[in-house]
């Protein structure tokens, strides 16, 4: 069986951002670029490092193509306004000519200064004692007003909309399709309940908040600590989804992370703790949604390279199984700490 991805198309629009169109379009915003950069890991957007004339470097992001529109690419880029002014440790775009968000060759991109840093250890109590706090702070300035135009994260959005996408798409080897709808109407009704029974205060989120886009420096150094990077994926949703992406490992382990992330967030913001329900729920939803996201992308070169696995039939009852054992663990007491 053939994957979704064997027959993508050659050509995308990320075809034409050639090294010249990016390194052209930070010359004409005025900066001193001296021709060399880096392209950075980055699946949805393309992220480049880009030295200057003086050694120094930025990084500039170019949105995938009609993901956001510009009304919503400059809401993610208000909030990280917000969030600095509150001296939370978020790197945000810069302003250039009075703007963050610039154009070239029908791409919108953003530059933001570099950052150095490594993945936390959140097997160190310290650690997630203190990124708890920061996510308790990013919490307390996404209370203060709503999203407009940037989407919610909900059953529907999520679940529902992911779902319905991916049989329209006629993306499922028929060999899993029924199995795997008939789980997944399953696990979304679960889901459905957990989120009726369990209702939580939508807020302003990261949305994304997994360890790769927190970066540690050495706390001995000036402004040490966590800093978070990539609101790409900010969308109004409850504040445990900022949460959950961090915990890892069997129940112990998990509780033990989430009681000490709790530790440090209680100090600066109480969590509902009814929401600790939803915490499966959202990883089943990320589940489908991501399966979504994989297909969406089918006619970029970087998936077919990086995700050539995608697609198969095998891809597809790993999912099945994943939703099954959702459903049960959706069904379990919530982590108690």
């Amino acid at each position: 069986m053939f994957g979704v991805f064997d027959n993508a198309p050659k050509h995308h629009a990320y075809d034409a951002l050639t090294p010249d169109v990016v390194l052209d379009a930070l010359s004409d915003l005025g900066l001193a670029v001296d021709g060399r950069m880096t392209a950075l890991s980055s699946y949805e957007n393309r992220v480049y490092q880009v030295m200057l004339d003086d050694n120094s470097s930025v990084v500039t992001k170019f949105y995938r193509p009609e993901r956001w529109t510009d009304a919503q690419i400059l809401e993610e880029h208000s909030f990280a306004a917000e969030l600095m002014a509150q001296e939370v440790p978020l790197v945000g775009p810069l302003s250039l000519h009075g703007n963050t968000l610039h154009h070239t060759h029908d791409f919108a991109f953003s530059v933001s200064p570099r950052r150095g840093g490594r993945l936390p250890e959140l097997d160190d109590a310290e650690v997630l004692e203190w990124i708890g706090r920061f996510i308790a702070r990013i919490h307390n300035v996404g209370a203060k007003q709503n999203f407009v135009s940037r989407p919610a994260l909900n059953v529907s959005t999520f679940g529902i909309e992911s779902r319905d996408w991916l049989i329209e798409s006629r993306t499922i080897p028929m060999d899993q399709q029924t199995e795997w709808l008939t789980v997944c109407n399953q696990a979304i009704n679960i889901a459905t309940h957990k989120f009726a029974e369990h209702p939580a205060h939508n807020i302003r989120l990261h949305g994304d908040c997994h360890p790769g886009n927190i970066l540690w420096t050495p706390t001995d150094l000036a402004n040490g600590g966590p800093h978070f990077v990539d609101l790409d994926d900010a969308r109004m949703g409850p504040a445990i989804q900022d949460l959950w992406m961090l915990l890892s490992g069997d129940r112990a382990q998990r509780t033990q992370q989430l009681s000490m992330l709790l530790d440090g967030y209680e100090q600066m913001r109480e969590l509902n703790r009814s929401e600790l329900y939803l915490i499966e729920p959202l990883r089943t939803l990320r589940l489908v949604h991501y399966s979504a996201w994989l297909a969406r992308r089918k006619d970029d070169p970087a998936f077919v390279q990086h995700f050539s696995w995608f697609g198969s039939s095998d891809y597809w009852a790993g999912q099945t199984h994943m939703l099954v054992e959702q459903c049960e663990a959706m069904q379990e007491d919530p982590l108690y700490v």
